[in-house]
């Protein structure tokens, strides 16, 4: 792998670009105790990070002994959606970071490219990703398998090696690796966060505002 070239960042959404982890998974623990599966904020945290909805409702449907209602999924978007408009913020000092970054970027995300546009439009950053946003949804590859990240990169033109994947989950550090990418674990987005990440990456960091150097420093 050549370490010295960098030619694309690859951003995770949910966590990194977008404070939308806490909002989301206090939605869907909601719903899954008014269906009969009462879950702690901590546990929802560790179980539901970083996966696609279909997993999470394996998981809480594992807890039931049945199946949830037909109109779950739905509801809980619908409610999620919601919360995003009247609480969602843009990760503290994204903006600054991205307008400091010279290497292009693009968006690798489990979220459907609805929830990536909305989110990303609601905290301003979609004109910095429009274009370049690829969502597991239209791929059919949902981390951790890197099959999104390599479709990612093959679109922008890039070789997996020559890309730097930014994540806040165990399951997208596992893809970037997968993928043969280099990755750096944010932990800002919550405290518990580096705990998880600290076993599977070894380079994390927990102020947005220091990525632009740490990313000069591996851009060679």
């Amino acid at each position: 792998m050549d370490l010295g070239v960098t030619e694309l960042i690859i951003f995770d959404s949910d966590g990194v670009l977008v404070d939308s982890e806490i909002i989301a998974v206090t939605v869907l623990a909601k719903a899954a105790s008014e269906e009969g599966a009462a879950i702690g904020m901590e546990e929802a945290i560790r179980s539901f990070r970083g996966l696609k909805m279909a997993d999470c409702v394996r998981a809480i449907e594992r807890r039931l002994g049945r199946d949830v209602r037909e109109t779950f999924i739905d509801d809980v978007r619908r409610a999620t959606a919601l919360a995003f408009d009247a609480e969602l913020k843009p990760i503290h000092g994204i903006h600054a970071a991205l307008a400091e970054i010279t290497v292009p970027v693009c968006v690798a995300s489990n979220g459907p490219m609805s929830k990536l546009t909305h989110t990303l439009g609601l905290t301003k950053l979609l004109g910095r990703f429009e274009g370049r946003i690829f969502s597991a949804y239209e791929v059919g590859s949902w981390k951790p398998d890197p099959g999104l990240f390599l479709h990612a990169a093959q679109t922008m033109g890039v070789h997996p090696s020559r890309c730097i994947v930014i994540e806040d989950s165990v399951s997208g550090v596992q893809a970037a690796k997968a993928a043969g990418m280099r990755v750096l674990g944010f932990t800002g987005g919550d405290p518990g966060t580096g705990l998880q990440l600290g076993s599977i990456c070894e380079d994390l960091f927990h102020r947005m505002s220091d990525l632009p150097a740490l990313l000069q420093d591996r851009v060679g």
